[in-house]
Parts: C-alpha cells; sequence; structure tokens
C-alpha cells in the first residue's frame, strides 16, 4: 500500500486505462499540454500520451459531450472532462436527451461508453456559478451512472470501473477531495458499482454520508464518541446504481437514520435515501429520519455566508443529539 492524493488517484487510473486499452482517450477545456487540468488531475498526460489522446476544446460544453457521445457510439472510449461541475448545465440536451437513452432508442444497438468527470461543491469561495451539487439531477435520468466516491481508493477503483462501462457515467469529484491522501493498493483493482461501503461501524445511529461530506461525517463520529454515541458511517460510493441493502441494513441495525449530502435540500440525494428507508424500513426507525444539506440557495461568495449554508460537522452533530 502506498499513500497518494485523490488527485494523482484519479491521474493513475487515467493512465493505467489509456495503457490497457488505445480507444481510451480524454477531451476537455484546458487538460492538454498548457494548463493540464484546472485542477491538475490530467498533468502530464498530453506529454506522455499525446496530444491526440488529451484533447484541448473550445471553450463549449455541449461541443465536448457532444463529440464524445459521438464517439463512444462508434467505438471509442472518451472521458470527457467538464471544468465545473455547474457548467454540465451547459450540455444537458447532450447528456440526458443523448447519452442516456440511445441505448434504449436504438434497441440495444448502440452503447454510449463515455466518462464525463467533473468537480462538484463548494468551501472554496467562488460563488454560484461555481459551487453547486448537482449529482441529483444525473440520479434522475434513466440511462446515466452516478458516481460519488469520497476516497483516493474509491476515485481510482471506481474510475476504471466507470471506463470499462458500456454506459454513460457520471464521475463526480469534489473540489476539496483533491489533495486528500489515502492508501492505494501497488496492484490493479477496481471497485463495482453498486456497493457502499461502511466506512465506520457504530451502533446507535446510522449516516449516509456522500463526498466530501463523508469527512465531515467521520469528524462529527469521532466527536460523538465521547459522548457515548456509536455512529455507524455509510458511504453509497456511487448514486445510480443505488446499494439500497446496506443502507437499509445499517438503519435496521441502528434504528436511526441521518443522511448527509451538499446539494440543496429539496428533491435532493438524501431525498431519494430517505424516501428508501421509509418504504423498506419504517418499523425498524425509533425516530424521524433528518436530512441534513443545503438550504434551497445559491452558494453565496462571501466565505461567512458560504460556511454557514454548507453541511458540516457541527450541523451533523446537532442533527444526530436531536433524533438519538
Amino acid at each position: 500500500m502506498r499513500e497518494i492524493t485523490y488527485r494523482d488517484a484519479l491521474r493513475e487510473a487515467l493512465i493505467e486505462e489509456m495503457q490497457r486499452d488505445k480507444t481510451v482517450f480524454l477531451l476537455g477545456e484546458d487538460i492538454g499540454l498548457y494548463w493540464e487540468g484546472a485542477f491538475k488531475v490530467t498533468k502530464e498526460l498530453a506529454k506522455r500520451f499525446g496530444v491526440e489522446r488529451v484533447r484541448d476544446t473550445p471553450i463549449s460544453e455541449s461541443a465536448i459531450v457532444g463529440a464524445a457521445v459521438g464517439a463512444a457510439i462508434t467505438g471509442m472510449r472518451p472521458v470527457a472532462e467538464i471544468m465545473f461541475g455547474d457548467l454540465v448545465t451547459l450540455a444537458m440536451d447532450q447528456i440526458v436527451n443523448q447519452a442516456a437513452k440511445i441505448h434504449y432508442m436504438f434497441g440495444g444497438q448502440a452503447n454510449v461508453p463515455l466518462v464525463i468527470r467533473t468537480p462538484f461543491g463548494g468551501g472554496v469561495n467562488i460563488a454560484a456559478h461555481h459551487s453547486q451539487s448537482l449529482e441529483a439531477w444525473f440520479m434522475h435520468t434513466p440511462g446515466l451512472y452516478v458516481a460519488t466516491p469520497s476516497t483516493p481508493y474509491d476515485a481510482k477503483g471506481l474510475l476504471k470501473t466507470a471506463i470499462r462501462n458500456d454506459n454513460p457515467v457520471v464521475f463526480c469529484e469534489h473540489k476539496l477531495l483533491y489533495p486528500i491522501k489515502g492508501l492505494i493498493p501497488e496492484e490493479e483493482f477496481t471497485i463495482p458499482f453498486g456497493s457502499a461501503d461502511i466506512k465506520r461501524e457504530g451502533a446507535d445511529v446510522t449516516i449516509v454520508a456522500t463526498m466530501f461530506m463523508v469527512h465531515e461525517a467521520l469528524k462529527a463520529a469521532e466527536t460523538l464518541e465521547k459522548d457515548n454515541l456509536s455512529v455507524e458511517v455509510v458511504d453509497p460510493r456511487t448514486l445510480i446504481p443505488l446499494d439500497k441493502e446496506a443502507i437499509v441494513s445499517s438503519v435496521k441495525k441502528t434504528g436511526h437514520l441521518i443522511v448527509v449530502t451538499e446539494d440543496c435540500k429539496t428533491a435532493g440525494v438524501g431525498a431519494e435515501i430517505a424516501a428508501i428507508v421509509a418504504e423498506e424500513a419504517i418499523d425498524y426507525l425509533d425516530a424521524p429520519i433528518r436530512r441534513v444539506a443545503e438550504p434551497d440557495t445559491p452558494i453565496p461568495f462571501s466565505p461567512t455566508l458560504e460556511k454557514f449554508v454548507i453541511p458540516n460537522e457541527e450541523s451533523i452533530i446537532k442533527a444526530v443529539k436531536e433524533i438519538v
């Protein structure tokens, strides 16, 4: 095992898959020779694989995804980078009306082995156009897979699985995760979609958390342990497919559920997870479900206000103490 950053884990996955399969190529704004990616995930890859396989594109998200969809259905495995997750809005037709539906609408005669990598989330003070978490939009679209890795290990294993998948995958990263370090095996590995990870075992309350919120939940769990509260932290790792069995099993054990996500509370990821538990495990609940999410507001530019609206350790602890 070796310790590397989330950023380097993603880069390793790209390198290994590009070496393994010559149909894999990258495209996106400023990912190539000059800038090497806004968050440096593609650093030195253009030098290593050439500009044909690490392609800088015009500043047009619809063109990036449109070209990637076309390449995918004609036999390539594109990995498209959208510089900020908010900008997927400029390619929604290509993502939700084309990539997600082609396999179904053509009776299985065409596949779309496409990965769209993009960073979501706030915490870096870049305001409402560059700080949203929109992963729930893609959960709502049949035909898309949605990955949400929270650690370097998960990032590498899930990205390799995504690239090998014959279906379109929206691969959600979080800006604050790129420098986080974690242990990675020396040998090759992949992580199957639809397999949640119990990041911490506990007996009193289940916290289901995604992406950067996993780390806030783990901090909250450590603090709550001093109050003799045992917290189990479940990381779904992929939202589509979602490991419902792992979530429901944890709730049956603890009798309490809190869902912590960084998207808006209304109709968000937490609402879907809460509904699943209400449908399948309500008799095991000893208290109402709590959702800890952003209020329904654009992300403020002010650092003080941004910190106020984004869930954190303190808001998670407060939710736990309300129901336990």
